[in-house]
């Protein structure tokens, strides 16, 4: 079967709501390589039909889980205008298995590109960080999938929201911000910034360099989310999260049908 029809399966299958087998259990010998290829086409479909790019999002960005899926390197997804919720609480509708990790992101002001892109150079394209929450939900049956197929799935990418107050970059040491999320009341989970590859800046960096070699960059007006915080938790509907990240806010997301 051809990318093409790979990308098309995996469309409607996340338009639609439904989990599907894993591609690598049906169509042998994809790579890496291929699952961008199927993630790119993807993307086509959603901006052919209207939507837009506004940034991206970085996964696998802790060491641990690199090694737990034997892999040397984070993988990216698309964040697409639709992706964006525009207030803190998140509709069940359209989603299969939809689960929720904290996150810092970063908003640009200036186009960063490049294999030898620096952490200093991100500090200067960045017009600020924001607390935010992204909602991951894999297409593949019971959440289970293999590289190529995550990535093929753009990352299980399926919404995001940012807290309504930014901070300047150079603000806090990202590395050191604590977050504790909690559901209904009782804590789920804890974590520090330097989850994310020892310090979210690094995520940039390591995205920015990923991007280079397809011939893409980060705009300015983008935003990138640089990867979970702390382990991702399922949500229900009545569940009441709040992700509280210290010193900068705590965002409290309601889960409805």
């Amino acid at each position: 079967m051809s990318l093409d029809a790979i990308a098309e399966e995996i469309h409607r299958h996340q338009v639609n709501a439904q989990a599907l087998e894993k591609i690598t259990e049906r169509y042998e010998g994809l790579t890496v390589a291929d699952a961008y290829a199927i993630q790119q086409r993807l993307i086509h479909r959603y901006l052919a039909a209207g939507d837009a790019l506004i940034g991206w999002k970085m996964g696998l960005t802790s060491k641990a889980k690199q090694q737990s899926v034997g892999v040397e390197e984070a993988i990216y997804g698309h964040l697409l205008k639709s992706m964006e919720l525009s207030s803190p609480e998140l509709s069940l509708s359209g989603l299969i298995h939809p689960r929720i990790e904290p996150e810092i992101a970063f908003v640009f002001k200036r186009r960063l590109a490049g294999e030898d892109v620096t952490a200093r150079d991100v500090w200067l394209a960045t017009e600020c960080v924001v607390p935010a929450v992204e909602v991951i939900d894999s297409r593949y049956r019971n959440f289970s999938f293999t590289l190529v197929d995550v990535i093929a799935d753009n990352a299980s990418s399926a919404k995001f929201y940012l807290f309504p107050q930014a901070y300047s970059p150079y603000q806090f040491a990202l590395n050191q911000v604590g977050v504790v999320m909690t559901r209904n009341g009782a804590v789920e989970q804890t974590g520090a910034g330097a989850a994310v590859l020892g310090h979210p800046v690094l995520s940039v960096v390591e995205q920015v360099r990923m991007l280079s070699r397809i011939g893409r960059a980060i705009e300015p007006g983008m935003v990138v989310l640089t990867g979970g915080i702390t382990e991702a938790i399922h949500v229900h509907d009545g569940d009441d999260i709040s992700v509280a990240f210290d010193g900068m806010g705590e965002i409290h997301l309601m889960i409805h049908a």
